[in-house]
């Protein structure tokens, strides 16, 4: 007898730019839908990065925001990608709005959860990737509130640790309120250039304090990474004999094995 799909729900999160956040949102979507696992990704910072990047354009009355105003059901924002296994719920301008918006109402933690839950009722995914915005407002927190763990993806430079313990007290927040099963899904370095002194320093003082939650595989600085969201392709899939492609391929492997769905 088959055993029933779990869909596990994970949000990547770093209130701080620029730390290839988006990048390993929709490589990983991508290395993952590449092992015969169905993904979601749901893009939720209004830059729409993740959708650019997945090929789609930013449409308006397609995303989110419209199910959390109640005037769609989350059936209707969930959009194909040209790829196999690989779905998204993209992002538009008007969820720039939503922490303004939504922010004074009661149920402002539970929104995001409760706009998914057919989603992860209907088992249709192996994982929902939830692109949060790079801060720590409501979008974010609700989101936390919703997943089943936070991936933190960081690079290895000097204020590391400061960004790090801001998000983990975040999500300490999050599971003793809104969350108690929250879980720490681990911590991927990024852009990190191996002959630095200071990022081997750095990658060393973090796993130091965080242990196993740390992914072996670390993502390199990768021309071919960098280029690939103008093409609207995933450097898996453009050119999977790169490093960049390589790297996110095995973490895709590391995260299967700490986050199973199956």
């Amino acid at each position: 007898m088959e055993t029933a799909r779990k869909t596990r729900t994970v949000a990547i999160a770093n209130q701080k730019g620029g730390v290839g956040k988006t990048t390993s949102v929709v490589n990983l979507a991508a290395a993952l839908s590449a092992r015969r696992r169905t993904v979601l990704v749901v893009d939720l910072d209004p830059q729409a990065h993740a959708t650019l990047a997945l090929g789609l354009e930013k449409t308006p009355g397609v995303s989110l925001y419209r199910v959390l105003t109640g005037e769609k059901p989350v059936e209707d924002v969930i959009q194909a990608t040209r790829w196999d296994n690989l779905n998204i719920i993209p992002s538009e301008v008007d969820l720039a709005g939503a922490e303004l918006e939504f922010g004074a109402k009661e149920d402002r933690l539970s929104m995001i959860a409760a706009a998914l839950r057919p989603v992860k009722e209907s088992g249709a995914f192996d994982y929902i990737l939830i692109d949060c915005p790079p801060s720590l407002g409501i979008v974010m927190t609700a989101a936390l509130a919703a997943c089943d763990g936070v991936l933190i993806p960081i690079q290895a430079e000097f204020l590391a640790m400061d960004g790090l313990a801001l998000i983990t007290n975040s999500i300490d927040r999050i599971r003793a309120g809104a969350n108690p099963a929250l879980e720490l899904s681990g911590i991927v370095f990024t852009m990190v250039n191996s002959q630095a002194r200071l990022s081997q320093e750095v990658m060393e003082e973090v796993r130091g304090h965080f242990g196993d939650k740390v992914y072996e595989t670390a993502i390199p600085r990768n021309v071919r990474v960098s280029e690939a969201p103008s093409m609207g392709t995933p450097v898996v899939f453009l050119d999977p004999r790169s490093k960049g492609a390589e790297a996110y391929k095995a973490f895709a492997w590391e995260f299967m094995a700490k986050n199973p769905s199956r």
